[in-house]
This record gives structure tokens, sequence and C-alpha cells, in this order.
């Protein structure tokens, strides 16, 4: 009974810790593999801040940045010489998908986000790696290293930084 116990509150405890993720920060690897077996790997850096911000970083094979602010994205291609602006009605939130995923092992969780199953790998309180698939039916894997949880983040790392020769092009 004892024993029990305490791995039931060891593990309240660790999904608690997952909960209270109010920024992160990691590099990650980003996996694409399409229905034929092709895949595409994109590595960078990844910062992101509750409510919903986020700011992805791309740096291989090409470089680009993502800015997240609620519903508004805006895609900075720097080798296009361009930034997309971009409304959506619902944007990929990653502190709701944490908030609502269910435990499966001690290291899955699954979280059902935008009619979508997401699997997320969980060490103790860090998030390792999350697996989808996209509206392609493609399989996304982003494997996440160097993490680090609710350091303060500023705000301002995320508004864009555009120079002002790119071309602006808003959908």
């Amino acid at each position: 009974m004892k024993k029990t116990l305490i791995a039931t509150l060891l593990t309240v405890n660790c999904f608690a810790n997952l909960t209270t993720i109010n920024q992160f920060e990691a590099d990650f690897t980003q996996t694409i593999i399409d229905d034929n077996n092709k895949s595409i790997i994109y590595k960078g850096h990844i910062q992101a801040s509750k409510p919903q911000y986020a700011l992805w970083q791309y740096t291989q094979p090409v470089k680009k940045e993502i800015y997240i602010q609620d519903s508004r994205v805006i895609v900075v291609e720097p080798e296009l010489e361009q930034a997309i602006y971009k409304t959506m009605d619902e944007n990929f939130n990653l502190f709701a998908m944490i908030n609502h995923a269910k435990k499966i092992t001690t290291t899955l969780y699954e979280a059902t986000y935008r009619e979508k199953i997401f699997s997320l790998t969980i060490n103790g309180n860090t998030l390792i790696a999350i697996r989808y698939k996209d509206d392609f039916e493609n399989t996304i894997t982003i494997t996440f290293t160097h993490e680090i949880i609710n350091k303060a983040i500023p705000k301002e790392n995320f508004e864009a930084k555009i120079p002002l020769d790119f071309d602006i092009i808003k959908e």
C-alpha cells in the first residue's frame, strides 16, 4: 500500500510539474516523413511563453523565423527577402496541448488538439519530443534538446525584426 501511494504521488507530481511550464526554450530537430518514407530534417531553436507566444528559429537547411503571438503569425524568410503575415482563427498552442495531455505510460502522453492526436514524450517535467500527423498525412517528429524550463523570456523576443527592404505579404 505504501509503495502504491508513493508511486501515485510521484506520478501526480511529474504531471503537475509538466502543466506548470510557463516558458520553454530548446534546440529542436524537426523530421517530416511523407507516405513514400522520404524525409526532410530541419533544425533550429524555439522559445515559447504563456499565454501563446513562440519564436521558431530554423537554422538548417534554410534560415527562417516564425513568430507567433496569439492568432498572428509572421514568417520571416531571409533567403527570399520576405515576411509573410498571417492571421489564423486558431493557431498551434503548445501550452494548451501540454495542459490537456493524458498520461499513457511513464514517459508518453497523448493530447488531442484541433482534431489531431499528438504524442508527447516526457522525462520528468521536461518535454523531449512531439509526434503527430499533419493535414497531408506526413509524420512530424519534433525532438527537443538543451531544454530550459521557466526561465524568463523577454516579450520583445517575440516581435519580428524585419529589414526595411523585405517584401511584406499579407495573407
